[in-house]
């Protein structure tokens, strides 16, 4: 009598994308081009705005996840250097790449990506306190990506020394802190009503490296 083995094969589906992901990855481009043609307050000297868009950005990664909050940014950021006028005060192009805003822009998916990283790691961790831990996680990632990002853009672009460009940077940070308190709450209350979106995923792809 001879026994046979049946090897089970974890599948793949699971990390493609789908339609509705590819839905969620417009959708949430759309929110940062949106959020992006608010009228913004230029305060810092050098002309770069105080805008939703750091509020955008570390929501859609809270939400999404590294890969598709890269995706949404990403996305947002190209079509905005293609040409659409979707990046703050309505412009666009290359052009913007030479100005004191490249920074933060360049910085927007790489920040998507990082918080929603972090995300990840706390929904696979814990369920307690999760809007602190995603505003820690936002708040870090601002200050790490964005405003670093941002300061040597600022430099590089506008003869200012680091000096001058860390100082004017400093006033995006009152802001900084109101917007990743509400993209903290805003996420988690999204993935309270839409567990699918993320929150599921993460802890189905868990699974496997917990039996291994």
């Amino acid at each position: 009598m001879s026994s046979t083995t049946t090897k089970t094969t974890p599948t793949t589906d699971r990390h493609r994308w789908n339609g509705t992901d590819l839905g969620l990855i417009a959708v949430f481009a759309a929110l940062v081009a949106a959020a992006a043609l608010v009228p913004g307050l230029a305060l810092n000297g050098f002309g770069v705005p105080i805008t939703f868009q750091t509020l955008a950005v570390m929501l859609t990664g809270l939400v999404l996840g590294p890969a598709r909050g890269f995706a949404a940014v990403g996305l947002y950021t190209l079509l905005g250097l293609a040409g659409l006028p979707i990046f703050s005060q309505g412009r666009s192009g290359l052009a913007i790449l030479a100005g004191p805003s490249a920074g933060y822009i360049i910085a927007f998916p790489i920040a998507a990506f990082v918080v929603g990283w972090l995300a990840t790691l706390v929904i696979r961790r814990t369920t307690k306190a999760r809007a602190l831990w995603f505003f820690l996680a936002a708040t870090a990632t601002s200050i790490v990506f964005v405003h670093t990002l941002g300061i040597i853009g600022i430099a590089m672009n506008s003869k200012a020394t680091l000096e001058q460009a860390f100082m004017s940077d400093l006033v995006f940070y009152p802001g900084d802190i109101v917007k990743n308190v509400l993209a903290a709450a805003i996420a988690v209350a999204l993935h309270r009503a839409f567990p699918d979106v993320l929150v599921r995923r993460v802890r189905r792809r868990a699974l496997p490296a917990e039996s291994a």
